[in-house]
């Protein structure tokens, strides 16, 4: 799988995702992109998944139509998602053209001791 990685993820999930062809929005000059323009740039150049921390890109975008999947990732902290790779791997195995998924991979959770 071609896949693109947002600008909101750390670029160590790269690394990780081995036996796939993996760019970063950065390394392409993508960044700063809005959503509409960042999905039509993957589509234009072949890529099949954009993975992000945008939760909310499904309900601004129209995915229908389109070759390029979403995974949408619960968190974007290396620190909290590394530990659940195994479902990010998954999602990108089950990903279909136009397809949206988000993926619980843990949150940030801020304990109040007192």
């Amino acid at each position: 799988m071609k896949i693109v990685l947002d600008e909101n993820l750390d670029h160590r999930l790269r690394l990780r995702l081995a036996g796939h062809e993996v760019f970063t929005v950065l390394f392409l000059g993508w960044a700063g992109l809005q959503n509409g323009k960042l999905l039509r740039n993957a589509e234009s150049a072949a890529f099949d998944i954009l993975i992000t921390g945008d939760q909310t890109l499904y309900h601004e975008q129209n995915l229908v139509g389109m070759r390029l999947a979403v995974i949408a990732l619960s968190s974007v902290e290396w620190r909290i998602f590394k530990a659940r790779l195994d479902r990010i791997i998954a999602a990108i195995e089950r990903a279909t053209p136009g397809s949206f998924q988000l993926v619980d991979c843990g949150s940030f959770n801020r304990r109040s001791d007192g």
